[in-house]
């Protein structure tokens, strides 16, 4: 028999090959643990995604899988194979290995779902020095180890990185990207089974959710993915590039994939994903840039993150250089944007109760921004991602917060801090203009929470800080403030309440 997990749901997850235990006709077991959902608090529209999508795929399978809906995994694996050896792919997590490690009779096969085994990465990591390894040299590595947008032995069009082609403020005077909509599915009766289960589990007082459960907006089976994936390619890779750093108020998803959600619950490979952008691009039917922008998501960035969550290992969760212990505020683990001044951060919470999804430059530049400037505690603030994010995975954000979003590891994965004051997110955003603050202004009633918090961020930590050579001239700039004491007494009285 052959466990699957529930983000191993593709066809490829199924393919026979050496070692894997898999034949045509190996019985397969799927096991839908009830105690994942009481551990924490997730996100209602995420739990209903991943069993929609688990129950989906075993009406897929047929006789062939038997699906155990029990307490626990142990519990669920007992009733299942009893005494039987069991085989199953590497879990995406150190919680979910150690478990299938402490199992009887169960043998743990590689990885699949991604373009790199972890070996090889291994190797890749200890020839540069293991230490900071840069994922512009990673990327480099993957584009020419899988022939993916390659002129020969060069980069096609000559350039590696097209970044500086890819950040573009939105078009002045639209609400909304004019690019094809979004592929969005349609529900079906395993939904609504779903749906009445979460719904009882709630009044039963058995689970507790966060955000909103509307109707479902991203794939639950391979068929969707695919469609999302070509509809994407054909209508939306296009002007995918220039914007891919911009916000709308109005417009959350302007011309972004979607497919993050896609491609973790394993209905999508990430080959044919940058494969099928590819050919785009060599049909001309896509532009270079945003071909190029593309890939570097998956090939570039979603595998260097899996890559650097193994290698760096179980303790990396724990990194706090900057020494943040703040507890994360009420209003904050229950998605109360409604308690929200900023417009930006309303906005952006408001996005993640109401669908659990934002793309990431709000991940990055709203909402863990806030988190890094008040001194969140990052494994609380890691945890807060897990659990909100219909695409979160404990692989995904331990590297993206600890190490991305909220410098914990002291420069280990980026060479620099990403917060900064309200300038930045006026420039890429139509999020300032109605606000209650005024980006401009540090002090003061209509003083910009990011702005002064980001000053305040700076002074807290200048002595760590002033030697990189990324943010030795901001940190200079704290000397030109004649009003930092004010900056820091405000701060202070702001405290945890929502901005």
């Amino acid at each position: 028999m052959h466990w699957l997990f529930g983000d191993q749901l593709g066809p490829h997850f199924l393919r026979p090959s050496p070692g894997s235990g898999l034949a045509r006709d190996t019985p397969l077991l799927m096991i839908e643990s009830r105690s994942v959902f009481r551990r924490r608090r997730f996100h209602r529209a995420k739990a209903h995604l991943v069993l929609s999508a688990m129950r989906h795929r075993a009406a897929e399978l047929g006789d062939r899988v038997r699906y155990v809906r029990a307490d626990t995994y142990r519990e669920g694996l007992e009733r299942a194979a009893g005494r039987d050896r069991v085989t199953v792919h590497r879990p995406t997590s150190y919680a979910a290995l150690r478990l299938v490690r402490a199992l009887p009779r169960v043998t743990v096969g590689p990885a699949r779902g991604f373009l790199v085994p972890l070996d090889d990465f291994a190797a890749w990591a200890d020839g540069q020095g293991g230490e900071r390894l840069r994922q512009e040299d990673f990327y480099r590595w993957v584009r020419r180890g899988h022939e993916l947008l390659m002129d020969g032995d060069g980069p096609a069009g000559g350039r590696w990185n097209l970044d500086h082609d890819n950040r573009e403020p939105p078009p002045r005077g639209t609400d909304v990207l004019p690019v094809g909509r979004p592929y969005r599915p349609r529900e079906d009766g395993i939904d609504e089974e779903v749906r009445r289960d979460l719904d009882r589990w709630e009044k039963d007082g058995d689970v507790s959710f966060v955000g909103r459960d509307g109707p479902r907006l991203f794939p639950a089976t391979r068929t969707e993915a695919r469609a999302a994936l070509a509809r994407f390619v054909e209508h939306r890779l296009a002007t995918f590039g220039p914007y891919e750093d911009a916000m709308l108020a109005g417009d959350p998803v302007l011309s972004h994939s979607l497919l993050s959600s896609s491609l973790n619950l394993g209905l999508l490979d990430p080959a044919e994903c940058v494969e099928r952008a590819e050919a785009a691009w060599r049909a001309d039917a896509a532009p270079l840039n945003s071909v190029e922008g593309f890939v570097r998501q998956i090939a570039g960035w979603r595998e260097y993150v899996w890559q650097l969550y193994w290698y760096f290992g179980e303790e990396y969760r724990d990194a706090n250089t900057l020494r943040h212990t703040a507890a994360l505020p009420g209003w904050w683990n229950d998605l109360d944007a409604d308690a929200v001044r900023a417009r930006c951060l309303r906005t952006v919470l408001a996005q993640v109760r109401d669908t659990g999804w934002t793309h990431h430059i709000p991940r990055l530049m709203v909402l863990g921004s806030h988190a890094l400037q008040r001194g969140w505690d990052p494994a609380r603030v890691t945890d807060w991602f897990h659990r909100c994010f219909v695409d979160g995975y404990d692989w995904v954000m331990v590297p993206n917060v600890v190490g991305m979003s909220q410098y914990a590891d002291g420069g280990r994965m980026t060479t620099k801090p990403y917060t900064s004051g309200g300038a930045y997110v006026n420039r890429m955003s139509d999020l300032c203009g109605p606000c209650a603050y005024r980006p401009g202004d540090r002090t003061g009633p209509r003083a910009c929470p990011y702005t002064a918090g980001y000053w305040n961020f700076l002074d807290r930590h200048r002595t760590a800080l002033e030697h990189n050579h990324r943010m030795a001239r901001a940190v200079r700039g704290l000397d030109r403030l004649t009003d930092l004491d004010e900056v820091r007494r405000q701060e202070r009285a702001r405290g945890d309440s929502a901005p």
